[in-house]
């Protein structure tokens, strides 16, 4: 009895580790998400911003001192695509001014509020028209994830060619309403000033960074 009871017991532990195994498996395993870097989910088709998921940023330099930034949101438009010839895809997409987005409500009153004794406003003005970007052409890069994006941007009632670094970010269904999804980012630089909104230059830059994320859902 003194001999089987090591050979018992090594049993039971040989037992206990096999059976762990797959439950650590389990916890170590992280779930896959719903959208993914891989263009074989694109499916050809036309599809609508996401207006909750898709933002704009913008950035200025202020005074010297240090950068200073906000978004637009609620964006709408739509993307057109192929990817068996995404060179053709176009994109038309509206945002509205007055979705404005900063951390000082004081700024935010002043990007939107009407010039001094009737005068032209500093920045937009109380009711000002939507931005809209429509694309002329779209060059894909050799990796095929990413492409330049040029058209033209329409903002305070000026319209000028604006092209963007465009790179892909992930496709696949939407976990929660099952709709395919794309999603992509964009980087671009303006100069305000070539848009009628010149206010401070130079101490407020007249350079202004965009970054767009955008989720487009398919129609």
């Amino acid at each position: 009895m003194t001999i089987a009871r090591p050979f018992a017991a090594l049993s039971l532990a040989s037992a206990v580790a096999l059976a762990t195994v797959p439950a650590l498996a389990v916890q170590d395993a992280s779930p896959q998400l719903p959208g993914q870097m891989d263009v074989t989910r694109v499916a050809a088709g036309t599809y609508a911003t996401d207006p909750a998921h898709t933002l704009v940023g913008w950035r200025v330099n202020h005074f010297g001192f240090n950068d200073y930034f906000g978004s637009f949101g609620d964006a709408e438009g739509t993307l057109t695509i192929d990817p068996a010839d995404p060179s053709s895809a176009t994109v038309d997409v509206t945002v509205p001014i007055t979705s404005v987005s900063v951390v000082s409500e004081g700024l935010r009153d002043h990007l939107l509020r009407p010039g001094a004794n009737g005068g032209d406003p500093d920045f937009f003005g109380p009711d000002p028209a939507p931005a809209r970007f429509v694309s002329d052409s779209v060059a894909v890069h050799e990796d095929g994830t990413s492409a330049t994006v040029s058209g033209q941007l329409t903002m305070n009632g000026i319209t000028r060619p604006v092209s963007m670094d465009v790179q892909f970010t992930g496709a696949g269904a939407h976990p929660r309403s099952g709709v395919e999804t794309i999603g992509f980012e964009g980087t671009t630089e303006i100069r305000r000033s070539e848009f009628g909104i010149d206010t401070a230059i130079p101490l407020v830059s007249d350079e202004v960074e965009l970054t767009i994320s955008a989720a487009f859902e398919k129609q």
